[in-house]
């Protein structure tokens, strides 16, 4: 028979709390710069959130994506998206509100039919021509909100309901500190924010409470196991002993992320970097920020209890 193959033959040793400070700080400074970019700068926001206009084509073979982006883009129309929507042939381009009204919307759509029946001949079939204004654009600003709340709240209940109230508060902290960073991050690098970007937030939160959901279950394990030992040290037991397979499974998602980033195109480039950012953030606050949180919480209520006793007698 086969040995399984182990990264990590050994269970580490480490303090993860030795320098916890230090990553509660810097924490802190990268959800400050967020907001403060958020407040003022705010978010490049893609023809999803900020309107603008879908053309949906069907096209009588599977078209060249590169080539007519870059036919589409030499228009000088402002930012245009295309992808694939169903079939293989099926096209969905989008392109940015114009200034001018209807009439420079409608001598845009014009532009991009002569664009496509030059490329492709006079068999083109369009589906679908919808102008999407500036207020459908914030209702999908304001349901993508309201969608990562509902989500926070949700992952918080859960964690409460299974490990206790100071988990679910510490794990939630965490999150939001994944969640408002990878926002932020867009934000500073003006990047656009579209619904795949959103996508990739709630993708994140899931993410991050996996990891936290692994070493929280460690964390009780070894409570009932080891019930005099320090719970700083019981925290760090556990975090080594999960060390293998956060290593292997976020070490893979982040390979993955990263050639999707490297090789995935501009279509996907919005998703993939914030899902790469999302598993290097969702790594180090899962280790740095919601384990340490947790310690600080129970401590916290343990000297609360300590003095209830004292008052008492």
């Amino acid at each position: 028979m086969f040995k399984p193959i182990r990264l990590i033959n050994k269970v580490p040793n480490l303090d993860y709390f030795r320098f916890h400070k230090l990553c509660f700080a810097l924490s802190i400074a990268l959800c400050v710069i967020s907001v403060i970019s958020l407040a003022t700068r705010g978010l490049n926001y893609g023809v999803d959130f900020a309107g603008g206009i879908l053309v949906e084509v069907r096209m009588p073979t599977a078209p060249d994506l590169g080539r007519m982006r870059a036919e589409i883009s030499a228009l000088n129309l402002g930012d245009v998206a295309l992808q694939d929507f169903g079939a293989s042939n099926d096209v969905l381009i989008r392109i940015e509100r114009q200034a001018g009204g209807e009439e420079a919307e409608m001598a845009a759509v014009q532009k991009v039919r002569e664009t496509v029946a030059r490329m492709f001949g006079s068999n083109v079939e369009y589906r679908r021509v919808e102008v999407v204004g500036p207020k459908v654009g914030s209702e999908l600003v304001r349901d993508g909100i309201l969608a990562v709340s509902l989500s926070l709240l949700g992952i918080m209940g859960y964690m409460a309901f299974r490990f206790g109230w100071r988990a679910g508060t510490a794990g939630v902290i965490a999150i939001f500190h994944d969640c408002l960073t990878t926002v932020g991050l867009f934000s500073v690098t003006g990047l656009q924010f579209d619904l795949n970007v959103l996508a990739a937030v709630v993708t994140i939160a899931g993410f991050s409470i996996n990891d936290t959901v692994v070493i929280d279950d460690r964390i009780r394990e070894n409570s009932r196991k080891y019930k005099r030992m320090d719970f700083r040290e019981l925290i760090n037991l556990s975090v080594n002993q999960t060390m293998a397979r956060t290593v292997v499974t976020n070490g893979l998602v982040f390979l993955a992320t990263f050639a999707l980033v490297t090789f995935g195109g501009p279509v996907l480039f919005g998703f993939s970097f914030a899902m790469l950012w999302g598993v290097i953030a969702g790594t180090y606050s899962t280790i740095y920020v919601a384990a340490p949180l947790e310690w600080y919480l129970s401590n916290r209520g343990k000297s609360q209890a300590k003095e209830a006793e004292a008052n008492a007698d």
